[in-house]
């Protein structure tokens, strides 16, 4: 496979997809992006910049942008997919006809579906037809759009069931700046890139509380245990969740000024409700449909998740973000490492 020069087609114009785009651009490639408002494209196409999702970062001329979703993906030597988790599903239905056959289709959208309880991988396995699952990969780690494109020192993973691919994938989207690492399970590199957003709002909105830096070590560090938990119940392995895809994202989601998650959080932490919060956000937060999803995933699995269900008791029950935090330290004491069931 070609590392340079490649014919790429992007599915979503946020933040992330433009980061994304520009990156596999500056290293010489053709990439064509499907944006969904029709008055972006024209920003994007002649003043080089995405205005409503990545302001005041310049996009280099061989990054156009399309209305047209077939228009971006036909013909193509890679995909890359990064709408939003909840309308992932019908985008793909739109783009399906038109995908290419045979090429990588890399997806870097995070979240759990609501209705379902699928993980991005399932949904793409649900909705694209079997000749396309041994070329699916899922790129996930620690990663602001912003740093991104501006070229700060990133690492991410690349998880793939076809490990040849995942090697492929990884040369393409590696520079100076940018360093991919392939991994196998894309179970665990999914839980984690879902959960973290949870446990962000939770981060933040301790913050937003202003209950100190042990509060927020012992969130992240508790958040951690139960994301494990989870993904290990859905047969991940557990040693994933200690490297970028989890900890690492954990981490920069949790305590970093960029994420929207934790931005959601420290304003519900300060009193606001999620209506007066969402409304000031042009912006998704996956965390707040994707606690819906945790809540009822843990009771599926029946797994404990005490953190990721005073989010959900905050955002769709009405709870106060102070008597979710009580009602987190009231909890029976036990052992630190009670394993992993």
């Amino acid at each position: 496979m070609k590392i340079r020069g490649l014919d790429i087609g992007v599915i979503g114009g946020g933040s992330w997809g433009t980061a994304l785009a520009k990156l596999l651009a500056d290293k010489g490639n053709d990439v064509t992006m499907w944006v969904y408002e029709p008055e972006l494209v024209s920003h994007i196409n002649e003043s080089h910049e995405n205005t409503l999702y990545l302001p005041d970062i310049t996009l280099p001329p061989n990054l156009r942008a399309t209305n047209d979703i077939a228009a971006a993906v036909s013909d193509r030597e890679l995909i890359l997919s990064v709408p939003p988790s909840h309308v992932l599903r019908s985008v793909l239905r739109q783009a399906t006809d038109h995908l290419p056959e045979g090429v990588p289709i890399v997806s870097a959208t995070k979240g759990i579906e609501n209705d379902s309880l699928m993980l991005i991988s399932e949904i793409f396995e649900d909705v694209l037809p079997p000749h396309h699952h041994p070329f699916l990969c899922y790129l996930s780690g620690p990663s602001f759009a912003r740093e991104v494109a501006q070229e700060k020192p990133t690492a991410v993973t690349i998880a793939s069931y076809n490990h040849r691919l995942a090697v492929d994938v990884q040369r393409i989207f590696s520079n100076g700046f940018f360093r991919a690492y392939t991994s196998n399970d894309v179970i665990g590199v999914e839980i984690g890139g879902a959960l973290k957003n949870v446990i962000a709002i939770a981060s933040g909105a301790v913050s937003g509380m202003e209950l100190g830096l042990n509060a927020s070590a012992g969130m992240i560090t508790r958040g951690l245990h139960e994301i494990t938990r989870v993904a290990v119940r859905k047969g991940a392995n557990p040693l994933t969740l200690t490297g970028l895809a989890g900890m690492g994202d954990l981490v920069l989601t949790c305590t970093g000024g960029l994420s929207r998650n934790r931005t959601v959080g420290f304003k519900l932490g300060q009193g606001m409700s999620l209506e007066e919060v969402l409304d000031e956000m042009n912006m998704v937060a996956e965390g707040v449909k994707t606690s819906k999803s945790v809540h009822y995933l843990a009771q599926e699995f029946d797994v404990e998740m005490p953190i990721s269900e005073q989010v959900y008791q905050v955002l769709y029950e009405g709870k106060t973000a102070r008597q979710a935090v009580a009602d987190l330290m009231a909890r029976d004491l036990k052992p630190e490492m009670g394993g992993w069931m």
